[in-house]
């Protein structure tokens, strides 16, 4: 039983305790009598119940680079983020765009503490030349399909893509990147680029890839998904779109509504993310674009790497940063936005979008599977990298204070993180 908190779910939001049974929600009132003997009674008082959350956009790393993560360590981090559903990216070593990956990677999340759903890669090897079998990946439950860490460059495989998703009734996922407008480029193109004497990055590059696939989308029908975008002109763009009737949806990272390329100041590679970190005229784009249903989704874009790696010089280390313990803190400290906003960004919208509404994000009901997470919304907190669940540190919000912190993650049922504290 979940005990003294108030639910908040697409249904609203109302004062009730949860009893779950076999793995299903079997009661939500506001007063229950006698439980069955031997429950486990998880105390809510001043908590927020909600659907556990789903995050469209996290790097696992195993198979083959297991060194910096893997689907277990991975996993663990997730619970105590509150997420009950990831979709894992599929740049791994091999890359997964193969039925035999993608089953290694579900044989491998069987025993994880939260839902692994592999995506699967749009092209082979995601090199861009040649499309991948998705009907085989999509037989074995594959529904978001994406060659992340490199956008798809050729404009008519590209079209190809979009028009066989279309006939597996699948998702086609961009990383929006114009490689021969962005390449050399190390952080966003700007003031603070050209002080530092990094080689930048455009913000034309992201918006290039994102005005073809919008035209694609446009010629095919297919749906598409933006990957974490993070420049005001592709915001405005994807707006545009979806007032025209285009099936598009979009996310965006937390670090692109936290964090300006003048923390790069520091050349400490920790700040350096693939799409950049942009300016502060990019940050209050992204957080009216959460605000007013441009972006459908706060995705965590969670890229873990090891010590040596991020300490290389910045212009040779690898872009990506931490996400999955942090991202909820940080969405409720720094977002004006009502927590049920919030919630909805990060449970029941990305839930719909990957195409996992049957058992993630939906209402907390009567009949419903039971994962669910326990957030307490006023508790402040430190965020301290080397208590991370992650096989990794490489998070740029080391000593930051934040407000909200999941205490417990329900599992189908079974508690995986209770009292902050991952259960095994």
């Amino acid at each position: 039983m979940i005990r003294g908190g108030r639910i908040v779910d697409p249904g609203g939001s109302h004062p009730a305790d949860v009893l779950i049974q076999d793995g299903v929600i079997t009661s939500v009132t506001a007063t229950v009598g006698s439980v069955p003997a031997g429950t486990v009674v998880l105390d809510a008082s001043g908590c927020l119940v909600t659907p556990g959350l789903v995050d469209l956009h996290t790097h696992l790393r195993e198979p083959g680079r297991e060194e910096a993560e893997t689907v277990e360590t991975g996993s663990r981090a997730a619970a105590l983020g509150g997420y009950t559903a990831v979709v894992a990216m599929p740049n791994t070593e091999p890359a997964m765009d193969s039925a035999a990956v993608i089953r290694q990677v579900q044989h491998l999340g069987a025993s994880a503490l939260c839902d692994v759903h592999p995506a699967g890669a749009i092209t082979v090897g995601r090199e861009g030349r040649m499309l991948a079998p998705m009907a085989e990946m999509a037989a074995l439950g594959v529904r978001i399909f994406t060659d992340d860490g490199s956008g798809v460059q050729d404009s008519r495989l590209m079209r190809r893509a979009m028009e066989y998703a279309s006939a597996l009734g699948v998702t086609l996922a961009q990383h929006c990147e114009d490689a021969s407008l962005a390449g050399g480029g190390h952080m966003h193109e700007g003031e603070w680029s050209s002080r530092l004497g990094l080689a930048g990055q455009p913000a034309e590059a992201e918006e290039l890839m994102v005005m073809r696939d919008l035209a694609l989308a446009r010629l095919t029908g297919a749906k598409m998904h933006f990957l974490h975008l993070s420049t005001a002109r592709s915001l405005a763009m994807i707006r545009g779109a979806k007032h025209s009737g285009l099936a598009v949806t979009a996310e965006v990272a937390p670090h692109h509504f936290t964090l300006t390329d003048e923390c790069v100041a520091t050349y400490d590679s920790v700040y350096k993310v693939n799409p950049p970190l942009r300016t502060a005229g990019d940050i209050e784009a992204v957080k009216e674009a959460l605000a007013d249903g441009t972006a459908d989704a706060i995705a965590t874009d969670h890229a873990p790497h090891t010590a040596e790696a991020k300490e290389a010089p910045f212009d040779q280390a690898p872009p990506g940063m931490l996400g999955l313990e942090t991202a909820l803190g940080l969405a409720l400290t720094e977002l004006d936005l009502p927590a049920e906003r919030v919630f909805a960004l990060m449970s029941w919208q990305p839930a719909a979008i990957a195409g996992l509404s049957a058992g993630h994000g939906g209402p907390v009901e009567a009949g419903r599977p039971a994962n669910l997470c326990v957030v307490d919304p006023d508790e402040m907190w430190t965020v301290d990298p080397s208590a991370s669940a992650s096989r990794s540190r490489n998070n740029p919000y080391a000593g930051r204070k934040l407000r909200g912190r999941v205490r417990h993650t329900v599992l189908h049922g079974e508690p995986v993180v209770i009292d902050g504290e991952a259960q095994r």
